[in-house]
């Protein structure tokens, strides 16, 4: 049985959990409290939940502009999308990266600091996204998310280096602070 006509304040019975009274619902779930198991998520299509005493019917909320644009943002913000430009500092615009060889029979490599920038602000956004993963990860412990987050705190460390070509200090990367 799908559970789409179901209310807040319904109270259900489950197969293993037995009686429960339903705090909160989504388009895909619903919150059920169990006095002896806690809070528990149940997916609206679990077939096994009975339906002892219905809820209070809740009309949907109506859908206004600021709504849905407010819900944009949220999204756009979780994607670094909505993120202001990162410029690259004036002294380095326009400039050339060299990269020469002790080899001095191997021919140089020459980019575009504009062009090494962008690699460079692309990884610091991929940490923030690995950053962010990691904090939100179901499966890892506490302990565990910490020791991730230490390793991407020392890559950040690692790449204080190419702080110089950032136009704005706020964009810079940050490692792990001085100890002592």
């Amino acid at each position: 049985m799908e559970l789409y006509d179901i209310g807040i304040g319904a109270r259900v019975k489950h197969p293993s959990l037995g009686v429960g009274v339903i705090f909160g619902i989504d388009a895909h779930s619903i919150e059920i409290f169990f006095r002896e198991h806690g809070e528990k998520t149940i997916a609206r299509s679990f077939e096994d939940l009975l339906v002892i005493a219905p809820g209070v019917e809740v009309a949907p909320a109506e859908l206004d502009l600021e709504s849905v644009k407010d819900a944009l943002r949220e999204v756009l913000e979780e994607d670094n999308s909505l993120q202001r430009p990162i410029v690259l500092a004036r002294r380095w615009q326009k400039g050339i990266l060299e990269m020469r060889s002790a080899d001095p029979s191997l021919k140089s490599k020459e980019v575009p600091i504009e062009d090494f920038f962008h690699k460079i602000v692309m990884m610091r956004d991929r940490f923030r996204v690995l950053e962010q993963k990691v904090n939100a990860h179901t499966g890892l412990s506490e302990q565990d998310k910490v020791e991730m987050q230490q390793y991407i705190t020392r890559c950040y460390g690692s790449l204080t280096t190419f702080n110089i070509l950032f136009d704005d200090k706020e964009d810079q990367f940050v490692g792990q602070k001085g100890e002592g």
